[in-house]
């Protein structure tokens, strides 16, 4: 049994996607509540990228439903769904590698230096490296100190810096959502142990987690709940202790199909 999706921080409701006669996605019902992980699992092609980009607002769908918080979203694109407290962190990770840990997670938000500096648009390094270090503290992160830039950080550290910055813009609202595409692809065995204690720390406190990987050990070390697509179709969704290794690959793969 499914948890139901009453008080979902993130809900969809019957998602389509078409790309010309193609159909990337058909009906998909999916959502995720405050506190918990669910793993979206699928293989190539499967469609869970592309669902992933309808609930961070980059790709529109053809049909369906989106809820956020439990209000039905009419108009949804990446800046409503930020706004809204849904965020993305891309398998690129899309940060400024010349830039430090504070200034990429304080980007556009920097505090300035106080009055008349402040009319010069000079920014006070002193104070955003302070509140950089009070923000990963509340998320347990010490990884590297808050003035190193960025090229200087290894794959993992990166990683949770990417992840570090979703959670900061969404402190000011309390809560939201964070949408994870591949966050240990490339990574080494402790390098994906930094992430995966990070992941369920946000958990911990209250962020509801969507996460897309391959690395099953990754799915069963941190999900609360498991969604398998195969060919655009939700195939499974159950709850990570009704699952093992085998039936998730029997449900990527069509052998099986365990929908709630």
């Amino acid at each position: 049994m499914t948890q139901p999706s009453n008080g979902a921080a993130l809900r969809l409701s019957g998602i389509s996607k078409h790309y010309g006669y193609i159909k990337a996605l058909d009906a998909v019902d999916f959502h995720v509540h405050p506190g918990e992980v669910v793993a979206l699992l699928g293989d190539n092609g499967a469609g869970k990228s592309t669902l992933l980009k309808v609930m961070s607002g980059a790709h529109e769908a053809s049909s369906g439903e989106i809820a956020v918080n439990g209000k039905t979203v009419h108009r949804y694109d990446p800046r409503i769904a930020s706004e809204l407290g849904v965020e993305m962190v891309y398998q690129d990770l899309a940060l400024v590698d010349t830039l430090d840990i504070s200034t990429n997670l304080q980007l556009g938000k920097e505090p300035l230096l106080p009055f008349p500096l402040n009319l010069l648009g000079l920014v006070d390094f002193r104070k955003m490296h302070q509140i950089t270090e009070t923000q990963l503290e509340r998320l347990g992160v010490r990884t590297a100190p808050a003035e190193r830039p960025v090229e200087m950080l290894s794959g993992g550290q990166r990683q949770v810096t990417a992840i570090s910055r979703a959670a900061v813009r969404l402190f000011e609202r309390g809560k939201g959502t964070i949408l994870m595409d591949e966050p240990t692809a490339a990574l080494g065995y402790e390098q994906t142990q930094m992430v995966q204690g990070l992941i369920r720390r946000m958990a911990e406190d209250g962020f509801a987690i969507v996460l897309v990987t391959h690395n099953l050990p990754l799915c069963f070390a941190v999900s609360d709940r498991i969604v398998v697509l195969n060919r655009g179709r939700k195939v499974a969704d159950v709850p990570r202790g009704e699952a093992d290794h085998s039936r998730v690959v029997a449900w990527i793969t069509g052998a099986e199909r365990a929908i709630a």
